[in-house]
């Protein structure tokens, strides 16, 4: 089977709806972090997936972030999900498969990523408080994983072991994200193949 892969292995996604505009420009093999959502948590914690993922990640949203951030942060994690998907092409000669832990101080976190072109997200995390800072409910911490994963056609566990600190939860479930999903689409086969007994990812 010939590769799909485009090369450079990037994507750019641009989404607009009534509530968010959100534009992605993503590249699976390096580049800088260049985030600007309106939400500073969740662009420290896309800073933190560009940086430890070793992927170029440019994102810029506008929206309706200063009266809630919910919708920002579920679209921001669609469209990099989408600009994944597109990147891996059709997933020809890579890992596929990837799993981390990382700990930040008191909290500990584990991601397991098949890049399996199954949606699925498996999150298990009691966060230790309702919010992190004054703006940022720590449930949007799921949804944004949710809403990469199911665009990215990947099957994610995501399981916040231990944690006493809520931002130091979601640091370490996004640190350890990111160590997987570099992992998981690294290309360490047969480039003229996929990583599948069924010849395809779906």
């Amino acid at each position: 089977m010939t590769s799909g892969q485009p090369a450079g292995r990037s994507g750019s996604i641009e989404r607009s709806t009534l509530e968010t505009r959100i534009v992605v420009d993503l590249n699976l093999d390096g580049g800088e972090a260049r985030v600007g959502t309106g939400v500073l948590f969740l662009d420290h914690m896309l800073d933190a997936l560009s940086r430890h993922g070793r992927i170029g990640l440019a994102v810029t949203a506008t929206g309706d972030a200063v009266m809630d951030p919910h919708h920002t942060v579920e679209d921001t994690g669609i469209v990099i999900g989408l600009a994944l998907k597109k990147a891996l092409g059709d997933r020809a000669g890579i890992a596929r498969y990837g799993h981390a832990y990382a700990p930040l101080d008191d909290s500990l976190a584990r991601v397991v990523v098949d890049c399996s072109g199954r949606p699925y997200l498996q999150y298990v995390a009691t966060m230790p408080e309702a919010m992190i800072g004054a703006a940022f409910a720590s449930s949007l911490v799921e949804e944004f994983w949710r809403g990469l994963a199911m665009n990215a056609g990947l099957t994610m566990h995501i399981d916040l072991i231990r944690s006493r600190n809520a931002h130091h939860a979601a640091e370490a479930i996004f640190k350890a994200a990111a160590l997987a999903l570099y992992q998981a689409t690294r290309r360490t086969g047969d480039p003229a193949r996929v990583p599948s007994t069924k010849g395809v990812l779906a």
